[in-house]
This record gives C-alpha cells, sequence and structure tokens, in this order.
C-alpha cells in the first residue's frame, strides 16, 4: 500500500500534484536567487532538475515511469527542500520523516538495479532471502556518502564565507538519520519491491541494449 493508494488518488491527480510541487519548486529557487539566499536556491534547483529526470527518460528511451514512482521522487525532493527554509531546525521529526521517505526511494533504486543486472545476466545470481539484504545495505552505504557529502559542504561553505544549502547538526543528527534511511530501506524490502519493477525492466532493457550496441532512444 502506497501514499497514493490510501488517499485514493488518479493518475491524473498524482500528475498534477507532482507539476505542482514542480512549480514549487521554481518558484523556491527563483525566489532564493532573488533575495539572495543561494543556499536556498542551491537546494531548490538541483531537486527541480531531479524531478525532470521521468521526462527526461520518457523522451530519451521511450520510458514511461509510474505515476506514482514520479510522485514519490518530486515529493521526496520537495521535502528536503522546504525543509531547508527552517523546518529541519523547527522540528526534530520533519528530518526522520525526509530521510525516511527519500531512504526509501534510494533503496527502491538499489533493488530496481540489482533486478535489472539479475534479470540481464545469467552469471548474476542472488537468493530471494538475500535482496532485502542488499536493500538495506545499499540505503545505508548511500547514506554514509550522502553525510559526508553533507559535512564537506558545509565545510566547503564555511570556508567561501557563503550559506550552505545544507546543514549538520551534530551526530545524533547523523544517527538518527542512518536510522531512518534503515526504516525506509527495509520497508521497501518487506513491502515496496513490487513498485520499483518497472523501473527494474527498464534499466535490463538498456543493459540488454548496451550489451547488444544498441544506445539510440525511442523510434521516432
Amino acid at each position: 500500500m502506497t501514499l497514493t493508494g490510501v488517499l485514493d488518488l488518479s493518475t491524473r491527480r498524482e500528475q498534477v500534484l507532482t507539476r505542482g510541487l514542480q512549480v514549487a519548486l521554481l518558484v523556491l529557487a527563483a525566489g532564493g536567487v532573488a533575495t539572495g539566499r543561494l543556499g536556498v536556491a542551491a537546494n531548490a534547483a538541483p531537486a527541480l532538475g531531479v524531478t525532470l529526470l521521468p521526462a527526461a527518460l520518457r523522451r530519451e528511451y521511450g520510458y514511461v515511469m509510474d505515476a506514482r514512482l514520479a510522485l514519490w521522487i518530486t515529493v521526496a525532493v520537495c521535502l528536503h527542500s522546504l525543509g531547508a527554509l527552517g523546518p529541519y531546525r523547527w522540528y526534530p521529526w520533519y528530518d526522520e520523516i525526509t530521510h525516511t521517505v527519500s531512504g526509501a526511494l534510494v533503496a527502491g533504486v538499489g533493488y530496481a538495479t540489482l533486478r535489472a543486472f539479475e534479470e540481464h545476466s545469467a552469471e548474476v545470481t542472488v537468493p530471494e532471502s538475500f535482496r532485502g539484504f542488499f536493500v538495506v545495505i545499499f540505503v545505508l552505504a548511500f547514506g554514509v556518502i550522502w553525510e559526508v557529502l553533507e559535512f564537506t559542504v558545509v565545510v566547503l561553505a564555511q570556508t567561501l564565507e557563503t550559506d550552505a544549502p545544507v546543514t549538520v547538526f551534530g551526530i545524533k543528527d547523523i544517527v538518527t538519520d542512518m536510522v531512518a534511511n534503515m526504516a525506509g530501506g527495509l520497508f521497501i524490502a518487506l513491502w515496496g519491491t513490487r513498485y520499483f519493477q518497472g523501473l527494474a525492466d527498464f534499466l535490463r532493457t538498456r543493459l540488454d541494449a548496451s550489451h547488444n550496441g544498441d544506445s539510440s532512444g525511442p523510434p521516432e
């Protein structure tokens, strides 16, 4: 069961919500530039770019991403960008929610990638019981890389005496983030892998095409 399932959202409504959140990110990025809050703009602009990935994949490869997954991606990056405006500092639970949502998304991408390699090559065989373990380890590893990246960005911003697009609140915050990431990974491992099967199929077709020397996009 997904959030859109609970809310009984149609595909059209999911698409409208996605577009609305994209507009919000655009306004946030433009507002950050106009007011000199470059940290806000540096958060919102890349986030907006991420939300355009489904459209880019459709244009280049003919892959139509499930509207639920496209909305999931948009919600995840929007939560992060909005958090930079203050919710991260005001509400301790906001960071946990953001990392759980994004952690689940990262875990799903990890699962889809693993399944794509499994289905592409007979030499790659992973026991079903191990897939869930892989998903959790994948999201934790990604989380470590993300925390190191955040710390590096903060140090660099301090060196350049400019606003950092992210904030590091300390070791306790990092541990909490990792726990939230793991919770998102566990959700995918136990109940959410089916939502990423379409992405896995697409990745497998790209691997097959690359193996066969075909890098072309969709037919005109």
